[in-house]
């Protein structure tokens, strides 16, 4: 084995592996000098003649040959060639003394060196490491009494062992130089392309067998082995090349089939360390366009993982390949090999590079559209179980983490549920408006997050209302210390634009019941909240004495959809009455359930079931329906009525729900505007487009539109500018303490004056007195209902009524406040009776 390139060039600082190298090169300098010597000096003793010194002049032309004839193999930056030295070595022994064999060798190899035009330093290791080989075979023949008179199998025998010497020896000269030129490890060079070598080893052992035979006949057949090592050595190189190629393909195929991963940190370090050994290269670097990153390693490890533009401690020549598709296309960064040395890739080299930097490229782009998509479904998973305002967990999380919970909680402790709803929120959206109330929100999630322990989980569930799960405590007392301290939390004023604003809170508290699971929790949580709301408290404990969703009122909220299918759901109405003639202007529907086993069944007890059964809209309809047959049936007897119908704020959520009533009006050929649709509770809805859209609709049909329990914290004057209604309903509260309440008698005056400028109908709930009906008319209200006039009753009974009437006046169910033709005072600024008249609906229950 030959070696070129092993040392440092001119001009470079020299590493200590280069003054090692230097070190090594020149202690075999010396032992072959010693080797020279001492076959100068055997040679003066010898006879030589003519004959001698033709054979030495082709000893030194074999010599020669052997190093001119070889294959080369770059590793790293260094370029190492496997010659037929040995092979003339031997065959020079085996026909001529080791003292001419040496000398002649040494000549040989230095006149072909000389030729190539290495350095002197690899000149001087060339020849010298030669030198030894030829004297350490001649040594072992000597050793084995060689004599050329020896029989041809023990010939072949001895040869054999001195050739073994000799390819022994040229490892252990230059497998070092290789190592120390390198920076590889004498291990791993001994180990790779050990089968290479052996393989070769026993080819020219073959060839020397065959040489022996020859010369028995003739030393001078000695001129017939260069042709033949020649031709041995092109066929056997063609093989090797085939072999090597065939291995290096298979390398590239392995090495791109391990790039076959998602993860883009391994396909990083698999192509640094793969490259590595796939081009023999000192060091390779990958540079990634997008957020310039930079990868480098050799030797089979990661050196450099950060950003682009950290100088590489690898001075030399550089290998860029562009990391792109096969047309170009979708270029992700470069692929950078560093040598110590000067390089030249072989075309299939190159074509491998260009291969393996295609599928660099596409192993990258899909790591990355991978790590893309498993960060959008990181961020779809965090958004599906945290609300997007406060980061807190949502409502989904907390049913999740509170199941999971409840599963261990004996082995973990107690587990309870706070439940927070922020008092009057709603008036620093109406004031201030939603940012500042989205920027209250997410303050108090930070400070419910920070009086939180690790172990608790808050979330917030919508709107104003957060909770938080507390786990693993000693015992169930614990939960209402850990209760007021999170309201404490919220004590202090908030900064919200510069501002000062302090937050009230109402807390409930929930220990996990023995069954129902998290949602019962939730639940009693609520209730318990409610609770504190009531009572005026700050925190309340769930106590199930004082649960209303007791489970009757579950009972019944199973019996729903039996119900609605066997019509069990009936509307009484209770008339709407002009308070200075008595006259009937209008009925409001009032929904009732005809249980069969528990008989009348009050709307309070149902309702709330209803709009969270998902039957709200075929109740929605039955009672509808009901009503405006009750209107038809009246009208059909001479008292053209409207009718007044309540609806749930859950309806007006439903685009369809316009459709839906006009179908029923025309179903029952009724005029539009003798349906009146009451809206409570509107306040948050109106601030919906939805909303909006289908009040418009309404409203543009011909429908009438009123707002309930006006002036009881359910409406606002905000609204009016929003919700296109035709008539107010004051609240029968204020009703009942006008006579008692200045406060109450205001309210109504500012409520009538407000009508009169809007030119809207006013309506009075619960009248139930005659010095409450002279009252309100004195101030100006023409229309009031309640017991005074008539309790609800059924659409037949209430026709009946209107039948017999007041007096014998058909239509009305009270005496006028004054007989026909007296002069009456007006009030001051008090509306002329039936300037504007009044009407009244049914409540549709949402």
């Amino acid at each position: 084995m030959a070696v070129e390139d092993a040392v440092a060039r001119p001009g470079e600082s020299k590493t200590e592996a280069e003054r090692q190298l230097t070190l090594h090169v020149g202690l075999v300098c010396v032992v072959a000098a010693v080797a020279v010597a001492f076959s100068v000096r055997q040679l003066v003793h010898l006879d030589l003649s003519a004959d001698d010194l033709t054979l030495s002049l082709t000893l030194v032309f074999m010599a020669a040959l052997g190093v001119r004839i070889n294959w080369r193999i770059r590793i790293r930056a260094t370029v190492h060639a496997i010659s037929w030295s040995e092979t003339a070595i031997v065959l020079g022994l085996a026909v001529a003394p080791a003292p001419l064999v040496v000398l002649t060798t040494g000549v040989g190899v230095a006149t072909a060196l000389l030729s190539m035009k290495p350095s002197p330093l690899k000149t001087a290791f060339g020849v010298a490491k030669s030198t030894l080989l030829a004297a350490g075979a001649g040594v072992t023949l000597h050793a084995l009494s060689w004599s050329e008179t020896a029989d041809l199998r023990h010939a072949i025998g001895m040869v054999g062992v001195a050739y073994a010497v000799a390819v022994v020896l040229d490892e252990v000269l230059t497998l070092p130089v290789i190592a120390l030129a390198t920076g590889t490890q004498v291990r791993r060079l001994f180990r790779d392309d050990l089968g290479l070598r052996l393989t070769s080893a026993l080819a020219r052992f073959v060839l020397i067998a065959v040489t022996l035979v020859i010369l028995r006949g003739d030393n001078r057949l000695l001129l017939a082995v260069p042709p033949l090592v020649l031709s041995l050595h092109l066929l056997y190189s063609n093989r090797v090349k085939a072999r090597t190629e065939q291995q290096a393909w298979q390398r590239l195929a392995r090495t791109t089939d391990a790039l076959n991963v998602v993860d883009l940190d391994k396909v990083l370090t698999t192509a640094v360390t793969q490259a590595g050994e796939l081009f023999s290269a000192d060091e390779v670097e990958i540079e990634l366009r997008d957020g310039g990153r930079t990868v480098r390693g050799a030797g089979g490890t990661i050196r450099y993982d950060g950003p682009a533009g950290e100088p590489s401690t690898v001075d030399g020549s550089v290998l860029p390949a562009r990391l792109e598709g096969h047309d170009g296309s979708a270029d992700v960064g470069v692929l950078r090999l560093r040598f110590r040395g000067p390089v030249q890739l072989s075309e299939r080299e190159q074509y491998t590079l260009r291969t393996f930097a295609s599928a660099l490229c596409t192993a990258v782009r899909n790591a990355q559209a991978y790590a893309e998509l498993a960060r959008v479904a990181a961020e779809h998973a965090h958004a599906a179980t945290h609300d997007a305002l406060t980061g807190l967990a949502n409502r989904r999380q907390l049913l999740e983490r509170g199941t999971e919970q409840l599963s261990t909680r004996h082995a973990e402790g107690v587990t309870a549920l706070v439940l927070i709803d922020l008092n009057h929120f709603k008036e620093v959206n109406d004031t201030l408006g939603h940012a500042a109330g989205d920027q209250v929100l997410m303050q108090v999630a930070d400070r419910l997050r920070a009086a939180a322990q690790a172990e608790d989980l808050v979330a917030r569930l919508g709107g104003d209302e957060f909770a938080v799960l507390l786990r693993g405590l000693p015992a169930p007392a614990v939960a209402a210390h850990r209760a007021e301290a999170l309201i404490d939390a919220l004590h202090q004023p908030l900064d919200v634009d510069g501002m000062r604003i302090s937050v009230e809170a109402s807390g409930g508290i929930a220990v996990a019941p023995a069954s129902g699971g998290m949602p019962e929790l939730l639940r009693r949580a609520d209730v318990a909240m409610y609770q504190a709301k009531r009572a005026g408290q700050r925190v309340s404990t769930y106590a199930p004495t004082r649960d209303t969703a007791d489970l009757g009122r579950l009972t019944l909220g199973g019996e729903l959809p039996r119900a609605v299918a066997d019509h069990e759901f009936t509307v009484n109405f209770q008339p709407i009455v002009d308070l200075a003639s008595g006259e009937v202007t209008g009925a409001e529907a009032l929904a009732r359930w005809h249980h069969p086993t528990h008989g009348m069944i009050d709307p309070l007890r149902f309702l709330e079931a209803v709009e969270r059964s998902g039957l709200l809209p075929a109740f929605a309809e039955a009672i509808l329906d009901q009503a405006l047959l009750a209107a038809v049936s009246w009208r059909a007897a001479g008292f053209d009525l409207p009718v007044s119908v309540n609806v749930s704020p859950r309806s007006l959520l439903d685009a369809r729900f316009p459709g839906a009533v006009l179908a029923r009006l025309r179903a029952h050929d009724l005029p539009p505007d003798r349906l009146v649709l009451e809206l409570t509770e509107t306040l948050t809805l109106s601030q919906l487009d939805v909303v909006d859209r289908v009040l418009s609709r309404l409203r543009d049909s011909g429908v009438r539109l009123a707002l309930d329990d006006f002036g009881t914290g359910y409406s606002s004057l905000s609204l009016l500018s929003r919700i296109p209604v035709h008539e107010l309903k004051i609240d029968r509260s204020f009703v009942t303490a006008m006579e008692g309440s200045a406060e109450a008698a205001a309210v109504i005056r500012s409520t009538l004056d407000l009508g009169r400028s809007l030119d809207l109908t006013v309506v009075a709930e619960g009248v139930e007195s005659e010095p409450q009906r002279r009252a309100l008319w004195e101030l100006g209200c023409a229309a009031g209902q309640g017991h005074l006039f008539a309790r609800p009753l059924p659409s037949g009974s209430l026709l009946a009524a209107l039948q017999r009437g007041s007096g014998g006046r058909p239509g009305t169910l009270v005496p006028p406040l004054h007989d026909t033709g007296a002069v009456i005072r007006l009030a001051p600024g008090r509306r002329q009776p039936g300037r504007s008249r009044p009407t009244g609906l049914p409540h549709l229950p949402a």
